[in-house]
């Protein structure tokens, strides 16, 4: 008596049925990088350069030279960012942060550019331009 492998038993897959699989899941992928895109519009927008009455600032520039080009900003913070160590990138514990390494300041200066255009933040690390992005307006419409 022959014995039939066991495969032989086995639910056959039709090419049609293995066609719908494949269109599955490219809808799947489809819907993921549509909602990654609505979800990375939301974000602010990054850039290197800034257009203030005709002059250009970019990264790099100093602040007298933003000041200079662009005037006086809206609004202007001030902030100790956390300094890290190199095996790591841990963060220095606070009695050594405070007392031996030095504080890093780091600036941030909000540009209204008016309506219809989004408000521009410079952010400044040791005086000068370290990134500029975009947001939401700095004042109501």
């Amino acid at each position: 008596m022959a014995c039939s492998p066991p495969w032989k038993n086995w639910p056959s897959i039709t090419p049609l049925q293995r066609f719908g699989a494949k269109v599955a899941s490219v809808k799947s992928l489809v819907r993921i990088c549509f909602v990654a895109g609505v979800f990375a519009s939301c974000l602010p927008a990054h850039s290197e350069t800034l257009r203030c009455n005709g002059h250009i600032v970019e990264t790099g520039d100093s602040r007298l030279s933003v000041r200079y080009q662009c005037g006086e900003p809206l609004l202007q913070d001030s902030y100790c960012a956390p300094v890290y160590y190199a095996p790591g990138f841990q963060r220095v514990p606070e009695p050594f942060a405070s007392s031996v390494v030095p504080c890093l300041v780091v600036d941030e200066w909000l540009y209204d550019r008016g309506p219809g255009h989004l408000a521009a933040t410079v952010r400044f690390r040791a005086g000068v331009v370290q990134s500029i992005t975009y947001g939401l307006r700095a004042t109501p419409p």
